[in-house]
This record gives C-alpha cells, sequence and structure tokens, in this order.
C-alpha cells in the first residue's frame, strides 16, 4: 500500500555474517579492493525488508476485522470505530512524507525497529481497553505513528541506497510485500476472531511486530559502506553520507511550493479518492458488508485477502503500462473500471462465494494500486528533482481520504443499516477521478506546460 519515493533518503542494511564485514574507508582515500560475493550482499538486505514488510501487513490486516466484534461487545457505534480506524489512516499517511527524513538522521535501523515496538505496545494495549478514547489512542495513534513511520521510507531506503541496478524490480518485489503479508495474515486474524475472540488477534499483531524487531536490529545498518561493498550494480565505491540535517524543513518547503500548482491538486484529489475506494472503503469495510449478508468472516477475508494475490500482477502490470503509454490516460481507465466494478458489488454480495463475485475480487484486485506507477510517473514529470517528497505528500492525501471514508462509511451503516450508498458515491468519486486525471496538462522537458 503500498507505495515508494524514489529520493526518499535512509540507510541500508547488512545480511552478512561479521567476518566478511569490512568497514567503509575513511574520506578522501581510496577504498581497497573489495572481494565480490557470488550472490551480492544487497539481495540479503531485500529479503530481508522483505520479511519485515510483511509482518508489518499484520498491523494492518486486523482493523476490518474488529468493527462487528467491537460492535457487539462494547456497543460502540460503527462511526466510533471507524474514527479510530480513521485517524490510523490518516497518521500513517501524515507521517511518511517525514519519514525518510528521520532515516536520514538517526538511521533506519533505529526508526524502524522503533516503530515496531510503538505498534505492538498500540495492538497489545488494546486487550485491557474498556472505553473509546482507549481505542483511538491504541489503535488510532499509536499504530498509525508507528506504521507510517516505516511505510514509504523504509523500501525506498533500501532501494534506493544498495541497489544502482534494478531498482525497478526491487521497489515492486518490496512493493508487493505488503500484499503479499494481507495474504499471509487475513485468514489467519479472521480465524482467531472468528473462533476465538479479537484479543488473541490483537495479541498476534503485537507479537509480530516484536518478532520482526531482532532482525531489524541485527541485519540492518545505515550504508552499504558500513560493510565494505558498494550497492548492487555499481561501479564504484559509494561512501557513506553524512547524517542529513534539515531535511524535515525542505519537506514542508517543496509543499508549500507545490501547492501553488495545479497538477498538485490534481494528483492529490485524485490519489485521495483512491485511497477512499481502496483502504478506507473496501479494506475497512468490505468484511462487515460481507457479513450483513449472512457471508462467514473468515470467507470475506479470504476474499479480501486474493485481492492482494491480483494487486501483485496488477501493479507489476501497471509499471509497465507507464513506461509505454500516456500517464494520466492510464489513470482515466484505472478509476473509471474500478468505478464500475464498485456500482456492481451491491448486487454481488451475499451469504456465499459465487462466481460474479469471485470475478469482481479478481479484476478489482488488478486496479487496487494499479495508479501508483503513472501518480509517480507524473510527479517526476511536473517536480522534477522534488518529486519524491511531493509523491509523499500525494500520498499522504491517499491515506487522508482513506481515512474519511473509513470514518463516513461506519455513519451511513449507523444510519441507513446497509452499505449500498457507500457504494454507489465511490463509485462516483471514481468517474470524478477519472475526469480530473484527464485534465492534468502535459509538461516540456524543461517542465514547462505543454498543450493537454
Amino acid at each position: 500500500m503500498s507505495q515508494t519515493a524514489d529520493k526518499a533518503g535512509g540507510a541500508a542494511a547488512e545480511a552478512a555474517t561479521p567476518s566478511t564485514a569490512r568497514p567503509g574507508p575513511a574520506p578522501g582515500k581510496t577504498p581497497p579492493p573489495v572481494r565480490r560475493a557470488r550472490v551480492h550482499r544487497a539481495w540479503f538486505v531485500a529479503a530481508v525488508t522483505f520479511v519485515t514488510i510483511v509482518g508489518a501487513a499484520a498491523f494492518r490486516s486486523l482493523p476490518g476485522l474488529l468493527i462487528d466484534p467491537l460492535h457487539e461487545e462494547f456497543h460502540w457505534s460503527r462511526g466510533t470505530i471507524g474514527a479510530a480506524v480513521s485517524l490510523n489512516l490518516a497518521l500513517y499517511g501524515l507521517t511518511a512524507p517525514f519519514a525518510a527524513a528521520l532515516m536520514d538522521r538517526f538511521g533506519i535501523r533505529r526508526v524502524v525497529a522503533g516503530a515496531l515496538v510503538v505498534i505492538a505496545l498500540g495492538s497489545g494495549t488494546t486487550v485491557w481497553m474498556t472505553a473509546a478514547w482507549q481505542l483511538l489512542l491504541c489503535w488510532g495513534l499509536l499504530v498509525g505513528l508507528g506504521s507510517g513511520s516505516m511505510a514509504l521510507a523504509f523500501a525506498a531506503t533500501v532501494t534506493n541506497r544498495w541497489f544502482t541496478a534494478r531498482r525497478g524490480l526491487v521497489t515492486g518485489i518490496l512493493t508487493a510485500a505488503s500484499a503479499s503479508g494481507q495474504l499471509v495474515f487475513l485468514p489467519l486474524l479472521s480465524w482467531i476472531v472468528e473462533r476465538h475472540d479479537w484479543r488473541p488477534a490483537a495479541v498476534t499483531v503485537a507479537l509480530a511486530a516484536l518478532a520482526v524487531v531482532p532482525f531489524v536490529w541485527l541485519l540492518l545498518r545505515d550504508h552499504p559502506a558500513d560493510v565494505g561493498q558498494a550497492p548492487y550494480g555499481a561501479t564504484e565505491f559509494v561512501p557513506k553520507p553524512e547524517p542529513v540535517r534539515g531535511a524535515a524543513r525542505r519537506t514542508v518547503t517543496v509543499l508549500a511550493s507545490a501547492v501553488r500548482s495545479g497538477p498538485f491538486w490534481l494528483l492529490a484529489g485524485t490519489f485521495a479518492i483512491c485511497g477512499a475506494t481502496t483502504n478506507g472503503l473496501v479494506q475497512t469495510h468490505f468484511v462487515p458488508a460481507a457479513h450483513d449478508h449472512g457471508m462467514p468472516i473468515t470467507a470475506a477475508a479470504s476474499l479480501l485477502a486474493v485481492v492482494g494475490v491480483f494487486d501483485v500482477l496488477g501493479t507489476i502490470a501497471s509499471g509497465w503500462f507507464t513506461d509505454r503509454f500516456e500517464p494520466r490516460r492510464l489513470l482515466a481507465v484505472y478509476y473509471a473500471l474500478r468505478g464500475v466494478s464498485l456500482m456492481f458489488l451491491p448486487v454481488l454480495l451475499g451469504p456465499s462465494v459465487h462466481p460474479p463475485m469471485v470475478f469482481f475480487i479478481v479484476f478489482y484486485g488488478l486496479d487496487w494500486v494499479a495508479t501508483v506507477p503513472p501518480t509517480l510517473a507524473l510527479c517526476r514529470e511536473w517536480f522534477g528533482e522534488d518529486s519524491a517528497i511531493v509523491f509523499g505528500w500525494v500520498l499522504a492525501s491517499h491515506q487522508v481520504g482513506a481515512a474519511a471514508v473509513a470514518y463516513a462509511g461506519g455513519v451511513v451503516r449507523d444510519a441507513t443499516g446497509s452499505y449500498d450508498v457507500v457504494w454507489y458515491a465511490a463509485g462516483a468519486l471514481c468517474a470524478t477521478a477519472a475526469l480530473m486525471s484527464l485534465t492534468i496538462r502535459r509538461t516540456s522537458r524543461g517542465g514547462v506546460a505543454a498543450p493537454a
């Protein structure tokens, strides 16, 4: 979900034994020759990162499974529960633009390990909550801040620091890790909730977060130079840069400049609708909506997990299309097709899984994050060297849109007793996003707007 920034600063990792590690060269001196391993250490680093992101996916798999159990036990409205999910999603997005600055300043190992501990604390303490404000504090604030601190920057810093070649491939693999984690954890957590209550599921998430911490702390380092290697594909040794100060200030400065351009608001607006119709709506409310129609929670969660499988295929295909076709038109097609599929969902929901529902899951899964490659391409086209930071803010709008619909969906369900209005409204929003995508102007290579 998720999603990456080309220039997110950060640190990288060590995945070899201490006996093979070499210190980086002194500033201004030529490094000694480095023995080339049969398998470059960067691939082990990518593997550790993949496992960490898969573990992190557990944190984002649980909220949609908690709505009905919390409503039944505490008699909290779905709007109240949705508010906690909304806060979580908003902080996930708003924290992301600053995560790279934190990693530049303190190192990736410290930031990611700290984020995992915060997530474990937030999830684990929910088992003792008795009031709605505690849900907002634990799941909304703590888990939102923790997951946001490693959202974009973690995969991006590993890719940018450890790889010169194969960056696109590694970025795609690490982006797919979140969907793979959803596939692993959704059926497991839904089974735990259905058989053993929601508290064991919350504890499972906390333990999953803590289990990843030793891998991060022991295997990750700040830069390939820490272990005496050049990045994968590099022809020369790359010295470790000094810790960056003032990166957070630049993050805000770039935003202040970007908001003065029309394309930024169009990209942010379309991506907010993307978040509203994925994380905010389907990821949060699909399981309880299916359960309203008599479908078992485990079956509904399994369908949502299958979305994650086809999400991987759709993301890779979208990247291939973006290299060959106009990104604006791709976005328009993606949003239009998503809107049509959501319009049909109310008549597809039922007590059992049938072929039309399976077709919806496959079709919708292919479109889940297909919008990311063309959106990132348009950010590069318009904002050049600042595109990574701008994309971070565009992603923040994605999560704000998700947060708004996560809350609104619960309120509508409380008021009408059904999610039907929400699905139709989401389809209309997608149609709006398709039109907005077509109005984004093209630029010349020099960054001057070209005729649309």
